[in-house]
C-alpha cells in the first residue's frame, strides 16, 4: 500500500469509534475472532489497547499477523487497521 493510499485511510479512520477495546486480559483469541468479524464487515477499524507501550506494539503485531490486516496508524492507545475485504 503506497503513503496516498494511507493518507486517504487516515482521514477516513478519523471519524471512526474503537470497535475493539482490549484490556486487562490481553489479546485472547475471542478478541482476535471478534477483531476478524470487525475487518469483515467494516474493513477500517479502530482498536483501543490500554497496555504500556512496549506491550501495545506488540499487540498490534501479534493483531496484523494473525488477521492479515496492516496497521495504517498507531497513536497512544488507538491502532487503526485495515484490510480489504474481497468479498465486498
Amino acid at each position: 500500500m503506497n503513503s496516498v493510499d494511507k493518507k486517504q485511510l487516515r482521514a477516513n479512520a478519523h471519524v471512526l469509534n474503537p470497535v475493539v477495546i482490549i484490556g486487562q486480559a490481553g489479546l485472547t483469541d475471542p478478541v482476535l475472532a471478534e477483531i476478524e468479524l470487525a475487518l469483515n464487515s467494516h474493513e477500517l477499524i479502530k482498536i483501543k489497547i490500554r497496555a504500556e507501550r512496549d506491550e501495545r506494539k506488540q499487540i498490534t503485531e501479534r493483531i496484523c499477523g494473525a488477521t492479515g490486516a496492516e496497521l495504517i496508524q498507531s497513536i497512544g492507545q488507538i491502532a487503526v487497521v485495515y484490510r480489504l475485504n474481497p468479498n465486498k
